[in-house]
């Protein structure tokens, strides 16, 4: 296959309330944007507390689990409602992006797409925060490093939202590029442009923030400008892809203005640079994107980019 799709529709258990935009019709939303496609067959697992402590304190585990069971309606690390299954959820939306690192890895599928939720970019080793529980791309970078024995990984994150939980994760990592473009001063207050890295990690985490309005014109180009740039230095073996489609022109949760046409053209700048460096390996996790007809817009546009449907 060309490109893997992969959703669980367990992840619709997580449900942290009424009004809250981070609802369960996301999944359903996500999963119109793939249109006729077909998911990938794949038998549902969830990550391991091996898995998550690749990236996440076994304390922080411990915590996320039993705060989900003793009933709290948030964590008690952060702004994450949570319900019953939350924890359970969790899992199982880190073991998917799991399954596609192993699928694009073992030349099964080129690229793929995972429809997961809650999303993970914000949550940092021992913290969740901002609707997240763990952080799904980052222990998928991980993972592909541990267990296929991937040398260099680049994670690019177009949310609204700066991945302050990505980037903490790797801040002073060299294998893993952080590249990341949104909204400031916006939640959660992190992602200056001075922020890149410490230690060995100097200098492969790049940080773009833009203010109330941007859209093509500043985030296009510093994803052509400053990335690719950068990758034909660095030479990553696998490309990542932190999806948040709230930055999408009238999402309630953000103020860029960008449109599926930019997301199209998005997705074909990372296959690009996989194409010219990690044999064409991409896989792409859905973190933002509030506006359940904008998610199905980008979400659409995303993944016919990445079957390689251009023009």
């Amino acid at each position: 296959m060309r490109t893997a799709l992969l959703a669980d529709p367990f992840v619709k258990e997580h449900n942290p309330g009424r009004g809250h935009p981070e609802q369960v019709a996301r999944f359903d939303a996500a999963m119109r944007g793939l249109g006729d496609a077909k998911l990938t067959a794949m038998a549902p697992r969830a990550a391991t507390i091996d898995e998550l402590a690749l990236c996440h304190t076994r304390e922080y585990i411990g915590v996320a689990k039993r705060d989900v069971e003793m009933g709290l309606s948030d964590l008690s690390t952060g702004d994450t409602q949570v319900n019953s299954r939350s924890y359970d959820v969790a899992l199982r939306a880190s073991g998917l992006c799991l399954d596609a690192i192993d699928l694009v890895m073992q030349g099964k599928a080129e690229t793929a797409f995972c429809i997961v939720r809650p999303p993970g970019h914000h949550a940092t080793p021992n913290r969740g925060m901002g609707f997240c529980l763990f952080n799904n791309i980052a222990i998928a970078a991980r993972y592909a490093q541990t267990r296929h024995g991937v040398d260099r990984v680049v994670i690019a994150d177009w949310d609204v939202h700066h991945g302050n939980g990505t980037q903490d994760i790797f801040y002073a990592d060299p294998s893993v590029f952080f590249f990341s473009t949104h909204q400031s001063p916006w939640y959660p207050g992190t992602g200056a442009e001075n922020e890149t890295g410490e230690g060995k990690g100097k200098g492969t985490k790049v940080n773009c923030p833009f203010p109330s309005g941007a859209g093509r014109d500043q985030i296009l180009t510093v994803f052509h400008d400053k990335l690719v740039a950068a990758m034909t230095a660095y030479k990553p073996d696998l490309i990542l892809i932190s999806a948040g489609f709230d930055s999408r022109a009238g999402d309630p949760l953000g103020q860029f203005r960008l449109t599926d046409t930019d997301f199209k053209d998005l997705t074909n700048i990372m296959l690009e640079i996989a194409d010219k460096h990690a044999k064409g390996r991409v896989v792409s996790v859905l973190e933002g994107g509030y506006n359940l007809d904008g998610l199905t817009k980008g979400a659409s546009a995303h993944v016919r980019a990445l079957e390689r449907e251009r023009g």
